[in-house]
């Protein structure tokens, strides 16, 4: 695999589990060293140890992206052991509890917004501040298609993903001649431990969520990982501020 990120360094959030476990791995293999960052710690490793058997490097980082203090403390120690950063792939997220919108709870609202939203934001806020230094940088947060369209019963996660969408786009033109990229990507529906949670592994529920897909199938976290790659990468030098579905065709229908 060619080596389009030698020298490079890369932060991907969640990255402990499904989409952003395999973003961390596709960066590594493609020469980046990679910042793994996740509230919750995989006690088997998984993540760091496949992406050493890709030959990559990388460091495990505690953060609960929606404090401060953790996120500054995150980019701080990228900073400090990697003396760079040039892309970082704001992936954490969390689905919330199913339920309406008039029954959707305090609590669970504000949890979503504050990790899906208030989280994103808060890398952004520290991340840019370095690339503006460097001089370049290349930022892909994590969206939903339900950031590209309603969703019946995920009230705060679908306005949280709205909100990244929106965030990115401000964020984009604000540093576009500042040669900093941001976009965001949108999948559908991928086989991770969210939809599984969702399902609650139900195989009706799971063809019901396949049926939504035109390409008949749910997506794998390694496809949405390369469009990741491909929006970090100069291949993408003149894309800004966009919204990728990575979808299987669902927001076309």
């Amino acid at each position: 695999m060619e080596k389009i990120f030698e020298g490079k360094v890369a932060i991907v959030t969640g990255g402990s589990f499904g989409i952003g476990r395999a973003a961390a791995v596709a960066f590594a293999a493609r020469g980046a060293k990679v910042i793994v960052a996740d509230w919750l710690e995989d006690k088997e490793q998984t993540t760091l140890n496949q992406i050493k058997a890709a030959g990559g490097q990388a460091i495990f980082i505690i953060c609960d992206v929606s404090k401060s203090k953790d996120v500054q403390a995150m980019v701080e120690k990228t900073i400090s052991t990697y003396g760079r950063l040039d892309y970082a792939f704001n992936n954490a997220g969390i689905e919330g509890a199913t339920a309406s919108t008039n029954e959707c709870t305090e609590e669970n609202w504000d949890k979503t917004i504050n990790i899906n939203l208030k989280g994103t934001w808060l890398c952004m806020k520290h991340e840019i501040p370095y690339m503006l230094q460097q001089g370049k940088g290349a930022i892909v947060n994590c969206a939903s298609v339900a950031g590209l369209i309603g969703f019946p019963g995920l009230p705060a996660y679908v306005v949280s993903k709205h909100g990244v969408v929106g965030l990115t786009k401000t964020a984009a033109l604000e540093n576009a001649k500042q040669h900093i990229r941001i976009n965001a990507v949108c999948p559908g529906v991928i086989h991770t431990a969210m939809i599984d949670r969702i399902t609650g592994m139900n195989k009706e529920a799971e063809k019901q969520f396949v049926s939504m897909e035109p390409v008949g199938r749910m997506g794998d976290p390694e496809e949405v990982a390369e469009a990741v790659i491909w929006l970090c990468s100069d291949a993408a030098s003149f894309v800004t501020g966009h919204a990728m579905p990575v979808d299987g065709g669902w927001i076309a229908g």
